[in-house]
């Protein structure tokens, strides 16, 4: 199968595409060793016909295949969405319009969680797919004919699996499911990193405010440097070095060489230089400029009788419904409902709250109660000790 090198071939394929109710989309791309994925290929099908459009191509303008994206008359067909788009709006600026993911429909028919595109071929296609050639390098050209036709099946059996979950959609009527699901998707905020929130995404326990500070301006740091230099995050600073600076805030080049997490010579660098000013600013704040820490909580463990038991309801809904539990809620979800009913969590909101998340802050507030039948695990109204419907 020939690429896309043409600026007038790829404009010709997608007014062809425009007549079609949906594309199916997928791309390749490389991502280990910049901040930014680089695009290597669009992989692209109507009902009709599949291409392969090349991005490295010198002569090739992609505004075609971007207006295509943007028609609303168009759905856009992928699966596990999230990088793809996040790819199309860092060129673009723009979330691609009236998209669908497989992998969200899928996981509210009963496949999963996070089931991959390969299990859905084999589950809905009976096809066994080559998977031989997915972490190849994208970016040397020539593609190989292996790579092509292995590109071209991620968005050839996607027509397929899109019209089997659609229909397993309709008659199930979850349709405010998937929507729920795909809002997070269509929301440009998804994409865009801002390095002030970056620290946000830190999973180290922190206990005092002037920590937290210097945490703060760490991570920022880290992101903006990771983006302006198109590097990863962990080769500018790991994790448990960021932590270890935010602790011990060395404010010389011999204070950084008593650290066990930095690298020797480091602190005579350009980048511990930048580092050694932003901690000074920590230092100087006052105490009334420090974040607030998080109230500690002290009422039940989440890990104790309450979260079994909202952890048993989980696993009883799933199965009442046909979904995998984890779709409903985590464990960490339980853990945050059990510690505040207004957590900020997706097992508290939209479909997923009528569902599990209300029937769990009935059970953490003694309101429902579980019984173990032969029909399996029934809720009932504490107050009259009757099964619920």
């Amino acid at each position: 199968m020939d690429l896309i090198v043409s600026t007038d071939v790829l404009a010709a394929f997608c007014e062809r595409a425009a007549k079609f109710d949906f594309v199916t989309v997928d791309t390749e791309f490389l991502r280990e060793t910049t901040y930014w994925p680089k695009l290597c290929l669009v992989q692209v099908a109507t009902d009709d016909e599949a291409v392969l459009i090349d991005p490295l191509a010198p002569e090739l303008d992609l505004t075609a295949f971007f207006h295509l994206l943007a028609n609303p008359n168009l759905t856009k067909v992928f699966h596990a969405a999230r990088q793809d788009i996040e790819i199309f709006v860092k060129l673009t600026g723009k979330v691609p319009v009236n998209i669908f993911d497989t992998q969200i429909a899928a996981s509210v028919c009963g496949f999963g969680d996070s089931v991959s595109y390969d299990n859905l071929v084999r589950s809905i296609t009976n096809v066994e797919l080559d998977k031989s050639s997915r972490f190849t390098d994208w970016s040397a050209r020539p593609l190989s004919e292996k790579q092509r036709l292995y590109a071209v099946a991620d968005v050839t059996h996607l027509r397929d699996i899109y019209r089997e979950l659609r229909k397993q959609v309709d008659a199930t009527k979850r349709w405010d499911w998937v929507e729920d699901e795909l809002g997070v998707l269509r929301s440009i905020d998804t994409y865009v990193v801002q390095p002030e929130q970056a620290w946000e995404r830190l999973k180290m326990k922190i206990n005092r405010p002037r920590d937290l500070a210097a945490m703060m301006k760490l991570a920022a740091w880290r992101e903006r440097r990771a983006q302006d230099s198109d590097q990863p995050r962990s080769r500018v600073l790991k994790d448990d070095v960021l932590f270890e600076l935010a602790m011990q805030r060395p404010l010389t080049p011999d204070a950084f060489e008593r650290l066990r997490a930095v690298p020797r010579g480091f602190g005579r660098s350009s980048a511990a230089a930048e580092i050694m000013a932003l901690l000074k600013d920590v230092e100087a704040l006052q105490k009334s400029d420090l974040p607030s820490m998080p109230e500690r909580y002290r009422g039940p463990s989440p890990k104790g009788a309450v979260g079994d038991l909202i952890r048993v309801l989980l696993k009883s809904v799933a199965e009442q419904h046909g979904v995998a539990a984890r779709i409903l809620a985590t464990s960490d979800d339980i853990d945050a409902l059990v510690l505040d009913d207004d957590a900020d969590v997706p097992a508290l909101k939209g479909w997923r709250r009528k569902l599990f998340g209300d029937k769990a802050l009935d059970i953490k507030h003694g309101r429902i109660g579980l019984v173990a039948t032969r029909k399996g695990v029934l809720e009932f109204a504490v107050k009259d000790s009757t099964p619920a419907e």
